[in-house]
């Protein structure tokens, strides 16, 4: 038997295979479908649809995810189904990954993709690890490996397109994701990689056109990529001075679709944050996110998901931001290898920096984030979303009266994106602080 993509399959019972097309091309079109492969893993013990179901429990990125994933994969080490070596690669690498050794799931990923480059189920979760590392370029390095025996398939574009954009190939980047986007218009990831570009490049008004004209494609999708898209829409609102209807937007698209999801609680803090910053009055939708944030306090699972629970927590006025971030200082030392540095070096600071933020310290700001921002992308995410940290930093200089260090930040940024209405009235008030009004380009 084989996958929708033409892999081998080996499969205890024949009709099994419709669960592995249902994890491999939900993963691929980032559609809630992948969970049907659940069911379908607890009938058949087949090697490659046990380490499906693991990985599905593990894409929870929550701390209780590991213990679920090996109980699929000591079902797959026990299964009489004679599984490929291309299967039991795969197998090893969601075992690696379920035990902190992302170097080593990394590496199995990038051994897949040379020996077996249209198993794009492996090439998107090597990409995963990546980004998540802060590897921008080990992410693409996947993706082109994959690419000359894959072109047949769409997301093959989409996953290239947003590889290239997070090495700041912006035209690469544009070209691959139209191209995935004209072979197949529901290409979500696609979507996101090229409202990356426009967002880059100061194209806001052209970013909202673009996706409103394929936000009705956005359907069956998982909660992140659904709430992620409708985030970056309100992001061109932001940048557009349009803060109300970007409000309106978490409240109706960005918030509540999975609201014990990490990436939707971390959509939904990054997108008030950055609306405070801008102006807005958020009322009291920093308590909202209470119920859900204060169970994290111990999570741990990446430092990028612990810094937006912290600050979550901070802005709401919670006694149980302290906690976390004496757990995240107690755990730094002993996080798994890869991701150590980060958490030393780059959390444990940044955490102090936000708390302090949230709390109106703007030297305790400025002290923690100046000393995390330049290693920042060691904790994974994107330019758009680490730009939070940047945008946070710049309010503390502010704050302190730091006129002179806010205009080295934010003219580069506004020379380049000249039609952002937010940076343009940060400006104003900069310039006349430093007694310079009218001297600034129009």
């Amino acid at each position: 038997m084989r996958d929708a993509l033409g892999n081998a399959v080996a499969l205890g019972d024949a009709s099994s295979l419709a669960g592995v097309d249902a994890f491999v091309d939900g993963f691929l079109a980032c559609e809630a479908r992948v969970v049907d492969v659940l069911p379908v893993a607890e009938r058949d013990d087949a090697p490659i649809l046990q380490a499906c179901a693991a990985a599905l429990h593990l894409f929870a990125e929550a701390p209780g995810a590991p213990e679920h994933a090996r109980r699929h994969l000591a079902r797959a080490d026990g299964s009489r189904v004679p599984a490929s070596p291309r299967e039991r690669r795969f197998v090893e690498a969601v075992r690696a990954w379920a035990d902190d050794d992302l170097g080593r799931a990394i590496a199995l990923h990038e051994e897949q993709a040379r020996e077996h480059p249209r198993d794009l189920a492996s090439v998107k979760l090597g990409q995963y690890h990546c980004f998540n590392l802060g590897d921008s370029p080990r992410m693409l390095r996947l993706a082109l490996a994959a690419a000359p025996a894959a072109g047949d398939v769409a997301p093959m574009h989409g996953m290239l397109a947003f590889g290239f954009e997070q090495c700041h190939l912006l035209r690469r980047a544009e070209a691959a994701a139209r191209r995935a986007v004209a072979m197949r218009r529901r290409e979500p990831w696609a979507h996101h990689a090229l409202a990356h570009v426009m967002l880059t490049e100061g194209r806001f008004a052209e970013g909202e056109t673009f996706l409103r004209s394929v936000a009705d494609a956005w359907t069956g999708l998982n909660s992140f990529m659904v709430t992620h898209n409708w985030w970056h829409l309100a992001l061109f609102l932001i940048e557009q001075d349009r803060l109300d209807d970007a409000l309106a937007l978490h409240d109706a698209r960005v918030w509540g679709v999975r609201p014990d999801y990490s990436q939707d609680q971390v959509n939904a803090v990054s997108l008030l944050a950055r609306l405070e910053l801008a102006g807005a009055d958020v009322g009291g939708r920093w308590a909202a996110l209470v119920p859900w944030l204060a169970p994290r306090i111990h999570d741990h699972v990446q430092p990028f998901l612990d810094l937006h629970y912290l600050y979550g927590l901070a802005r709401a006025g919670r006694p149980e931001a302290d906690s976390m971030l004496a757990s995240i200082v107690a755990f730094a030392p002993h996080a798994p290898a890869a991701s150590r540095e980060a958490w030393l070096r780059v959390a444990v600071p940044a955490a102090r920096g936000l708390l302090a933020h949230a709390r109106g310290d703007a030297e305790g700001a400025l002290a923690g984030l100046g000393e995390a921002l330049p290693r920042m992308a060691e904790i994974g995410g994107s330019h758009a979303q680490r730009d939070l940290f940047e945008q946070i930093h710049v309010d503390a200089l502010m704050a302190a009266g730091r006129w002179t260090a806010v205009q080295h930040a934010l003219q580069p940024a506004a020379s380049a994106r000249p039609r952002s209405r937010r940076l343009a009235a940060r400006l104003r008030r900069t310039y006349r602080a430093l007694g310079l009004e009218g001297a600034a380009d129009a």
